[in-house]
């Protein structure tokens, strides 16, 4: 296969800039507003009528919190191995097990041990996620359902309903997530009305 040429690589930036934005769920008028850039130059940035140029990409990398390099789909060369950084959110830990835009992603969820299990303070979004309890006992509050899964059990939901993930029991609770937009599930399905549990059917 021939080497991808400077063009091939700049008319790429643009679907893989719109894919990012659909799958965060964020509208143009949003990442306007956040970035200082125009919504007329963003948009043409994503069509392809307008070339990316760095003053452009870095707020948007800092913005996706993803690496430069992945904005403009640079080839990995040298090292092989994976550097993943881990971003910390609302108290837990997430570490990001996959790195292109749009589609599913991956992460591992660290959940830290408490001295007291937190109230849940349920939140919603656009979306649909698949977790996976490695260690500890996780809470899973999911609309009216609230549930608790040990080590070996997996949950699968529609993240547009009020829900919420912590401790069971203060201790810490590591667990692997897959997260996608509405309609993108994982194939192991989770049956949420036996009381008190959930797990693969």
């Amino acid at each position: 296969m021939d080497p991808k040429t400077d063009d091939d690589v700049l008319d790429a930036v643009g679907p893989r800039l719109r894919a990012l934005r659909r799958d965060r769920g964020i509208t143009l008028a949003d990442l306007a507003a956040t970035t200082g850039v125009s919504e007329s130059t963003l948009s043409r940035l994503e069509s392809g009528q307008r070339r990316s140029s760095l003053e452009l990409l870095l707020p948007l990398a800092r913005i996706y919190d993803v690496p430069l390099d992945d904005l403009v789909g640079a080839p990995r060369t040298g090292d092989p191995r994976i550097h993943l950084k881990p971003i910390r959110r609302y108290g837990m830990t997430f570490v990001p097990l996959s790195r292109r835009p749009g589609g599913v992603h991956a992460f591992k969820m660290i959940i830290p041990a408490r001295p007291e299990p937190l109230e849940p303070t349920p939140q919603t979004h656009e979306g649909f996620e698949w977790l996976y309890v490695l260690n500890g006992r996780l809470r899973l509050v999911t609309g009216e359902r609230d549930l608790t899964l040990p080590p070996g059990e997996a949950a699968e939901f529609d993240t547009s309903l009020p829900h919420w993930l912590g401790s069971a029991d203060g201790a810490a609770v590591e667990l692997f997530i897959l997260f996608g937009l509405q309609g993108l599930r994982a194939h192991v399905r989770t049956d949420l009305d036996r009381p008190g549990r959930a797990g693969p059917r």
